[in-house]
């Protein structure tokens, strides 16, 4: 790990003690080397436990994903969208054969429990802790912050993929309080929407830099603001948009940094523009002994490192399932000089530069890179479209657009691409579709654009169809509706009864 991170890896077997998904597998286990009677006795077992509600990310942005049989789970929102594209067929992005006995879908739903069963762990224990327990200032409160914040990133990511999912704010004490229904509507983005908002006032404005990566207030809001827009695309709700704009406004110290590039260079980590990022660091053996192949639950052993190797053909090991490439359309939404091009693309644009021209790998499996979750231009470009959205005025969603482009446009001396565009605009549906090109533009090849996708088309502002996507595989596309939520997982329809598949699947 760098020691300037922290380290995601640690997670104590104590906060493992009966997630939603896992419990009614583990109730037979020897119990661990410590129970929770003698454990979240001390400040520094809280830190503990909270870094093992970090290390659930691991199993989403690394290599290492538990019963992923060594595939990467982030396909399931890389592919399908309309920026990436592979030459052989893959069913996340043609959706055929999209299934509910998918492996990687399965270690994406549980995986999200395990960071809610951890997170709920915590609060629960933070609520309960005696007096003297907590001995710095603010740091109760900071660790109370982070498992909101974290449960509702997981909140987020299940309505993104599936659209519907049981809602568990409780460690659960009973075989009783298993078989949770599934949730409806956007009760999902509601509990994210909720966590999000006590999370922000818990959370610290800045951390030490040997804390550094640790969520902040900033972090609480931009995703609170995110989540409020995607849940106001579905709802088509003006008030969310304009809380949303009000989540955005409470952003300090952020900015766009002047070099795109450094948003992908493992050397520019949680600079100016990141919101949230994704701690990733060695796996070598002789770093500390940890092993990329172990599940992050084995305490001390597993590894926060990441991966692009989906996009380099560097010893063809491809973690994604093979080599993701970007499609026409991505490629074509550039003017010629735009100056994020080189680092976007190679110079024949057939294969995808981020986070690969500045990286460095560990042992040929994972990068010490960080994956940027959220950054500052995501932010500005959905201020841009919930001022727009909410009824604001479209000077200023245009004016916020630009920011990104003049961005972009100053990183060439005297550059005159992208131009602005005209503030004097007032056409809805034109300024819309600048904002989502925008989106491609800047934020493609970064995890993004499927759920962008989703979210236009559940509130009608795009209709998708095989024409769509242009991708290398356009004529074996299928698109049908029912795609836009992925299926429920075997795996948890046979877990709970309750659980409710969705349309078009088994």
């Amino acid at each position: 790990m760098k020691s300037k991170n922290i380290k995601y890896a640690v997670a104590t077997c104590v906060v493992l003690a009966c997630t939603y998904i896992a419990c009614k597998k583990v109730l037979d286990i020897p119990p661990p080397t410590q129970s929770e009677e003698t454990y979240f006795k001390t400040e520094g077992e809280f830190r503990t436990a909270i870094l093992g509600a970090y290390a659930s990310l691991t199993d989403f942005y690394s290599s290492a994903a538990p019963g992923a049989g060594g595939n990467a789970v982030l396909k399931s929102f890389y592919l399908p969208g309309d920026d990436l594209t592979m030459s052989s067929s893959n069913s996340y992005e043609i959706f055929k054969g999209l299934n509910s006995s998918d492996g990687d879908l399965s270690v994406f739903f549980r995986s999200n429990y395990i960071m809610i069963g951890r997170a709920n762990k915590v609060l629960e224990k933070v609520e309960s802790a005696g007096d003297g327990v907590f001995t710095t200032p603010g740091t109760k409160d900071a660790i109370k912050g982070e498992a909101l914040f974290l449960r509702s990133y997981a909140y987020y990511q299940l309505w993104n993929a599936f659209g519907t999912a049981p809602v568990v704010t409780e460690t659960l004490k009973s075989l009783d309080e298993l078989d949770k229904p599934s949730s409806t509507g956007t009760q999902l983005l509601d509990q994210a929407v909720t966590d999000l908002t006590a999370a922000a006032t818990l959370l610290p404005a800045t951390w030490s830099a040997s804390d550094r990566g640790r969520v902040t207030a900033n972090s609480a809001n931009g995703l609170l603001g995110k989540v409020l827009v995607f849940r106001a695309s579905a709802n088509k709700s003006a008030a969310d948009y304009n809380a949303a704009i009000a989540a955005f406004n409470k952003i300090t110290g952020a900015s766009l940094v002047t070099n795109f590039e450094d948003n992908f260079d493992y050397r520019k980590e949680n600079n100016a523009e990141s919101i949230f990022e994704y701690q990733a660091g060695s796996a070598l053996v002789g770093a500390g002994g940890m092993n990329a192949w172990l599940a992050n639950d084995a305490c001390d052993c597993g590894t926060a490192g990441s991966y692009y190797l989906m996009f380099t053909t560097d010893g063809n090991n491809y973690m994604g399932g093979g080599l993701y490439t970007p499609t026409a359309k991505f490629v074509n939404a550039f003017e010629a000089n735009d100056p994020r091009l080189p680092f976007t693309f190679t110079s024949d644009k057939s294969k995808v530069v981020k986070y690969v021209l500045n990286n460095q790998l560990d042992g040929g499996v994972n990068s010490i890179n960080n994956y940027r979750v959220l950054r500052y231009a995501d932010i500005l470009l959905l201020k841009a479209e919930a001022t727009l959205q909410g009824g604001g005025s479209t000077a200023d969603a245009i004016g916020l657009i630009n920011q990104v482009r003049t961005r972009a446009r100053n990183m060439v001396a005297g550059g005159t691409v992208p131009a602005n565009f005209n503030t004097t605009e007032t056409n809805k549906t034109t300024i819309m579709n600048w904002i989502m090109d925008e989106r491609l533009r800047e934020l493609g090849a970064e995890g993004n654009r499927w759920w962008d996708i989703r979210r236009w088309a559940i509130g009608g502002t795009i209709t998708l169809d095989n024409a769509y996507f242009s991708s290398n595989l356009t004529d074996i596309i299928k698109y049908d509706a029912h795609f836009l939520y992925f299926p429920i997982p075997d795996s948890e329809k046979s877990l709970n009864p309750n659980i409710v598949q969705n349309p078009g699947y088994n």
